[in-house]
């Protein structure tokens, strides 16, 4: 008797291949890429007054000029009409020197391709989990994230200016991150965020988190390389290092009005909204002790749960909210912020997906500013202008609830302590409970 063996279908237990190879697809993605940048590069760099071009990265490449013809760098002031100090530590000034052997036409075009890769490289660590789940799809994938990132106008402000602040989450982001990126795996944990302090103060929330988390080595290297390059920086900088350290890091007013609406603070929104004075200075106290201690306790809980992105999501939202002084295009951290909600897989959980695109459309509209464009119109009711020019900080107060609220039922199960020796020591918090990890090579 014979017998027949049933045949399978022709494409059963496949995996589509894509039509076109991985060369071919990484170069699609980068055309992607940079044809999603052409709104904002063309707008700020091509139709953009010439006065008012790339401006801060002229304060950083004037910074670099001082250096090498010996003038003061903190008493330099830019070009009329803006003229604008240096504000940051001599440490920054010494990594801008390279931008003053080049014309500053050129410097603005290659720092804005520089924020550009630096906002794709924020999306690919932040959204490894994400991306991956493309398959062989993940130069497109990658691509169709990375283009509405590039639309957030924390994002376009950055660029605008010619800003510093896509180099700082990035730096702070694979420093934090884990798995550690093949990039930086043979660097020590703590040293890249204690470079991005050198560079600028704001990061240093990063150590209270290492503190919080009792992640005393982390945090003494955070604090020793800062500290390091800061006196390498003083050795050769003395004078500019004595002119920052002893007087113009004191000077608020070297920073601009910081009860403008480019301040996105919690402090800058006090300042608007009001009271004023003594009673002012303490509401704030009391609000950033109450975020604090909320933020805090939230990142400290994703540490616990494996979650290094939903990690760094929260603590760079704290940067910009407790700060005194916190512009829109601090807020970059926000590309980090909608991955942490969109997790790994948002069709599956709708709540993450509706929680990632809301945040994504709240920061792609440019509510401050309509909010002074409403303030204009003086036979409308206010208050929807005065709620629109503090909508950062509402904003980002916001992404702090919904970070909690998306992973808010997976405390029971990845808090809970493991006793087997099958979880290695360095994938448990300190307090022993089991920290999950993705596996996803980057």
């Amino acid at each position: 008797m014979s017998t027949t063996t049933p045949s399978r279908a022709p494409h059963a237990g496949r995996r589509r291949v894509p039509p076109v190879g991985p060369r071919a697809q990484w170069a699609l993605a980068v055309l992607l890429v940079v044809v999603a940048s052409l709104p904002v590069v063309l707008r700020y760099l091509v139709f953009w007054p010439l006065d008012q071009w790339q401006v801060d990265v002229q304060v950083y490449r004037d910074a670099g000029v001082s250096i090498l013809y010996g003038r003061p760098v903190y008493s330099t002031l830019t070009e009329a009409p803006q003229l604008l100090p240096f504000t940051y530590p001599p440490f920054a000034a010494l990594v801008a020197v390279p931008l003053a052997f080049l014309p500053f036409g050129a410097v603005g075009w290659l720092w804005t391709a520089a924020q550009v890769g630096a906002t794709a490289g924020i999306t690919w660590y932040a959204g490894y989990r994400l991306i991956h789940r493309a398959g062989a799809w993940v130069p497109l994938a990658f691509a169709a994230l990375v283009a509405p990132m590039l639309w957030l106008h924390p994002v376009g402000d950055g660029i605008r200016f010619g800003q510093v602040n896509a180099f700082i989450v990035l730096l702070c982001l694979l420093d934090l991150r884990d798995p550690r990126p093949r990039l930086v795996r043979r660097v020590p944990q703590g040293v890249l965020v204690g470079l991005a302090m050198a560079v600028k103060l704001t990061p240093g929330v990063f150590v209270v988190h290492f503190l919080v988390t009792r992640r005393w080595k982390e945090a003494v290297t955070a604090v020793a390389t800062a500290a390091g390059v800061t006196l390498a920086s003083w050795v050769v900088l003395p004078q500019a290092s004595f002119a920052f350290w002893g007087g113009a890091l004191q000077d608020p007013a070297r920073l601009g009005p910081n009860a403008g609406t480019a301040n996105q603070s919690i402090r800058a929104a006090i300042l608007r909204l009001g009271p004023d004075g003594l009673p002012g200075t303490a509401l704030w106290l009391v609000l950033v002790a109450a975020v604090g201690w909320f933020g805090f306790r939230l990142a400290h809980r994703r540490y616990l749960e494996g979650d290094s992105v939903g990690e760094v999501a929260v603590v760079g939202l704290l940067a910009c909210l407790l700060s005194p002084v916190a512009w829109v295009h601090h807020y970059h951290w926000v590309v980090v912020v909608v991955f942490a909600l969109l997790g790994a897989d948002p069709l599956r959980e709708r709540w993450r997906l509706w929680a990632g695109l809301g945040i994504t459309v709240f920061f792609t509209m440019r509510l401050p500013w309509w909010g002074i464009d409403w303030l204009t119109h003086r036979d409308w009711p206010q208050w929807p202008g005065v709620a629109l020019r503090n909508a950062d900080v509402f904003g980002g107060l916001l992404a702090l609830v919904l970070l909690w609220w998306v992973g808010r039922d997976r405390a029971p199960s990845s808090t809970r302590a493991i006793s087997s020796p099958v979880v290695p020591a360095g994938n448990r918090g300190r307090d022993g409970t089991a920290r999950r990890q993705w596996r996803v090579n980057a």
